[in-house]
């Protein structure tokens, strides 16, 4: 699995979540997990999340800690897998970075109290499938009560980084486990 961080700030609208975006802006070819920082601002047009939807629920915040994933050859239920997996691997580096923080994972979404951090979602393409993933970095002007990893004290590019190093890993470690067993009768 490719990965990156991009220090370019772009704005999430939505449109970034299909198929070959990661390939056709950050040039990494295959299975790959790219980090940037910048405006979140899905309009209901762009919203996957049909529950977003029909609650009227579109998604803002100023400044986010993107990462978007592109896996090739798989199917949904194994996108939100991958997914649960992510959240699961933010939250464990967040809580080593801020262990005062009371951080807590619901689903696919990070919490410190009632306040959100996280927005997350999961979908497939002919060829792919997708992951978006979402951290505010700041915690003002939201349409929802957030929690920002700048609230917390956190080093955006250091946990980007860290994230990425540990998501690639945890995904190699897979495919590594896949090839050490036998079949059994």
């Amino acid at each position: 699995m490719l990965i990156k961080y991009s220090e370019k700030k772009l704005t999430y609208t939505g449109k970034e979540l299909r198929s070959l975006f990661i390939y056709n802006t950050f040039n990494l070819q295959g299975d790959a997990l790219v980090s940037f920082q910048g405006e979140c601002d899905v309009k209901l047009s762009e919203m996957v999340d049909q529950e977003d939807v029909k609650a009227n629920a579109p998604i803002y915040s100023p400044l986010m800690l993107h990462f978007l994933a592109e896996f090739f050859g798989d199917d949904l239920r194994c996108a939100v897998t991958r997914q649960r997996l992510f959240i699961a691997s933010i939250l464990e580096i967040l809580q080593e970075h801020a262990p005062h923080i009371p951080w807590k994972r619901s689903g696919d979404d990070i919490y410190v109290e009632k306040k959100k951090v996280s927005v997350s979602i999961a979908t497939a393409s002919p060829v792919s499938s997708l992951l978006h993933t979402g951290l505010n970095i700041v915690s003002k002007n939201t349409p929802v009560p957030a929690y920002g990893l700048g609230d917390a004290g956190v080093n955006t590019e250091k946990i980007a980084l860290e994230i990425l190093h540990k998501f690639k890993k945890e995904i190699e470690e897979i495919e590594l486990a896949k090839c050490k067993v036998r079949w059994v009768t």
